[in-house]
């Protein structure tokens, strides 16, 4: 049976985000086996039912952080393991140590050829604007591991030219998908739950209620919403935030501080997304750095005017005015004013609303799913037979 190793850094990731891909594979006649950090997982993961399903499980030290070396260092040596004693064939790995550490252990099993390399990029750590710092160690680093890659899948159009430009000559293939895909069915705005979502939160039905999704950390920056939110002194203006992460001390003290707490609610992780995004009235997202932004791309098929940053991810999908408002100096003051004019336009919202639904029809999962099938379907090309006993 042809065997593949998906690794991720997050133990959460491939039930959260990977598990259409999963169905593929199988659908194909893979065995699939998962290596990850299953201790901490930011997403829910219940790995009985994953066991359940067929997906042989693989726990390794890996850490988010590079700094970690030693856990990085031996989860490393846990892949090479891997690969060699269960003879894995296909190699697909995600985020940035996962995909580093995946191609460094893409070793040979005994007796077969080295494993077919696939790695997803979900947002290089080198783009226009990014701090030179990154492009000194990032861009560098991603060329020499570019020699021990077969395909490269991007998510964004500034990553895949810059694949396109810089790497296709180690490569097999570049692809670009719209990210791992929506099912913007799922998300068809409903006044019934809307009404009985804000009853379930203790939100007034005339409060201006703003919705984020995202880990509580410094890149998806909650922080500069709640500052905007202070500055407005509107205390008909709620901002809900689902997620759980590091700052989340941090930012409960900011809204004490700013005398808003009441203001501010912290929902921690949630499975009723869908629902959630029922009850607001537009979708925060001032992310620093996205590859691409499913969080976002929900809240759009849910018909959710945005304020979005301007990054490579939300370029994708932002249309100024349109889908919502793009906030370019990414300036407290700035998001303040949209915020405000947001909240006092109502007649623009309902337009935004359907050219968000419109939007996100382009990052349906049936598009993702064709270009995956197309992905792994090829690899019967690539003689993947031959890596087999």
């Amino acid at each position: 049976m042809k065997k593949i190793l998906i690794i991720t850094t997050i133990g959460g990731f491939l039930p959260q985000f990977e598990m259409n891909d999963v169905k593929i594979l199988m659908d194909q006649g893979y065995e699939v086996h998962y290596a990850s950090d299953f201790s901490n997982p930011v997403y829910e993961l219940d790995t009985e039912l994953l066991k359940k399903m067929g997906i042989r499980l693989h726990p390794i030290a890996i850490r988010k952080s590079p700094l970690q070396f030693r856990h990085n260092l031996h989860a490393l040596r846990e892949i090479m393991t891997i690969v060699r004693k269960e003879k894995i064939n296909v190699i697909h790995c995600h985020n940035p140590i996962g995909g580093v550490l995946g191609r460094l252990g893409a070793v040979a099993p005994e007796g077969l050829p080295k494993p077919y390399v696939i790695y997803t990029a979900h947002g290089f750590h080198f783009y226009d604007g990014a701090p030179f710092l990154n492009w000194l160690l990032f861009f560098p680093a991603e060329l020499l591991l570019a020699g021990r890659t077969d395909t490269i899948i991007t998510i964004n159009r500034e990553d895949n030219a810059r694949a396109r430009r810089h790497m296709s000559g180690r490569l097999k293939a570049v692809y670009r998908i719209p990210g791992v895909g929506v099912k913007t069915g799922r998300f068809a705005p409903d006044l019934n739950v809307r009404q009985r979502v804000r009853k379930s939160l203790g939100i007034k039905e005339d409060t201006f209620y703003i919705l984020s999704v995202g880990e509580l950390n410094h890149n998806k920056n909650h922080e500069v919403i709640i500052r905007a939110i202070a500055s407005l002194k509107d205390p008909d203006i709620c901002y809900g935030i689902c997620g759980k992460g590091y700052r989340l001390e941090y930012l409960e003290q900011l809204a004490k501080e700013k005398g808003i707490e009441h203001q501010v609610k912290f929902f921690g992780f949630r499975n009723d997304i869908p629902e959630m995004l029922q009850g607001a009235d537009c979708f925060a997202f001032p992310s620093k750095r996205e590859g691409l932004g499913i969080a976002a791309l929900e809240a759009m098929a849910a018909g959710l005017p945005m304020i979005s940053s301007d990054c490579r991810g939300t370029r994708e999908y932002m249309e100024d005015n349109v889908t919502g408002y793009v906030c370019r100096s990414g300036t407290v003051s700035e998001y303040a004013g949209l915020i405000r004019k947001m909240k006092e336009n109502p007649l623009e919202r309902e337009g935004m609303s359907g050219a968000c639904r419109k939007a996100a029809e382009n990052f349906n999962l049936d598009k993702t799913d064709k270009i995956m099938r197309e992905i792994y379907g090829s690899l019967e090309s690539e003689r993947i037979s031959d890596r087999l006993l």
